[in-house]
């Protein structure tokens, strides 16, 4: 059973989506249709977003339509899949023990491994933090620093 997730390419839809997203995580996914990487990831978000639907709203953002630019300088995204979480239009932060706490960068390596992470945020967000710690080992947290560099 397939589920569509939403296309936001212009900033108004992304910021409407920021804020009417109320009591759920919301997960934006910084990307483009064409690149494999978005595409893996694409797949395991559009499997889980049923399973998530309780407590996460999912979206994807095409990088490529120049209205989004101004997020994607203010977010940094150099390299896609970049993944951001808000609750309540607030930026939910995440120590995966990388440098970048601010997103999740690269595709998540199973359908589990997403659904830990954002609920690890949620679970984090109704207790007031703005940051959490990545529920996933080590191994299981891309190195994209090597893997996901944008040709």
């Amino acid at each position: 059973m397939s589920y569509v997730l939403p296309t936001l390419t212009k900033k108004q839809e992304v910021d409407s989506f920021i804020r009417s997203t109320i009591d759920k995580v919301l997960v934006l996914r910084f990307g483009r249709s064409s690149d494999s990487a978005c595409l893996l990831l694409d797949d395991v978000l559009a499997k889980t977003a049923r399973e998530v639907s309780k407590f996460a709203t999912v979206a994807l953002v095409d990088t490529d339509s120049e209205e989004i630019q101004v997020y994607v300088r203010y977010f940094d995204i150099a390299l896609i899949p970049s993944t951001i979480f808000f609750f309540n239009a607030h930026h939910m932060k995440m120590d995966s023990g990388t440098a970048d706490h601010t997103k999740w960068v690269g595709a998540f390596q199973q359908k589990q491994d997403f659904i830990d992470v954002v609920e690890a945020i949620f679970r984090g967000a109704m207790k007031g933090k703005m940051i959490v710690n990545c529920p996933l080992p080590p191994e299981r947290i891309p190195k994209y620093q090597l893997l996901y560099k944008d040709v």
